[in-house]
């Protein structure tokens, strides 16, 4: 199981605004999750990796962020995504797909004409996409959350060979899914802080704000 603590002292040192990678992470590895069906997800965590009923011809979702996922799956009550995986990459492959994400949608600050961030999106395997963060409550709040869509070779890469480890924390969420029931004083979530790229530049051409600005 993932280091925890409660999410009332978690959000005394989260910035409430701006772009920024919260997540659980180590020198070495960080967390992403994802939820799926019963079928797709206990394949995965029998086997270390995806496969059987899972598709590698559709371009799969990756969130470091705990609340996102909470919120995308209704913690946990979404048909299709009843199993949630707490799943552990390398933060070099990480960062890779940072490095080589396009986002969704165009913006000027990152491409000069749309003719570029198309052609971007052609040649780029990695999407991604700031989204308003949720507060426990689902309520949105006026920070972003990152999430990342890998499709092709590196969602091969990702699904067989890049995860270092696969924990299934379903029963985890259930538990706080009725924490929250009764308000944010109670919940517990895995320990997340404000990621940073180790190259700078990363972070630069993602956009990221400042990890101290509020």
């Amino acid at each position: 199981m993932l280091a925890t603590e409660r999410y009332v002292e978690q959000r005394q040192r989260w910035p409430s605004a701006g772009r920024h990678i919260l997540a659980h992470f180590d020198d070495e590895t960080i967390v992403v999750y994802q939820a799926y069906s019963h079928a797709i997800g206990q394949f995965a965590i029998a086997n270390g990796h995806f496969g059987g009923e899972f598709s590698y011809s559709r371009m799969s979702w990756v969130k470091p962020n705990f609340l996102w996922m909470m919120y995308r799956s209704d913690w946990g009550r979404s048909q299709g995504q009843e199993v949630v995986l707490a799943i552990r990459l390398r933060r070099v492959f990480f960062d890779g797909l940072l490095t080589h994400a396009v986002p969704s949608s165009f913006e000027a600050s990152t491409f000069e004409v749309r003719e570029d961030w198309k052609a971007a999106v052609n040649r780029s395997d990695v999407r991604l996409q700031w989204d308003p963060d949720h507060l426990p409550s689902g309520e949105a709040c006026a920070r972003r959350a990152i999430q990342l869509g890998l499709r092709g070779p590196t969602l091969a890469a990702y699904g067989r060979s890049e995860i270092v480890g696969i924990t299934d924390v379903s029963e985890f969420v259930a538990g706080q899914r009725d924490n929250v029931a009764g308000g944010a004083a109670n919940l517990i979530m895995p320990v997340e802080r404000t990621y940073l790229p180790t190259d700078g530049s990363i972070a630069a051409r993602l956009g990221l704000d400042s990890p101290g600005s509020k």
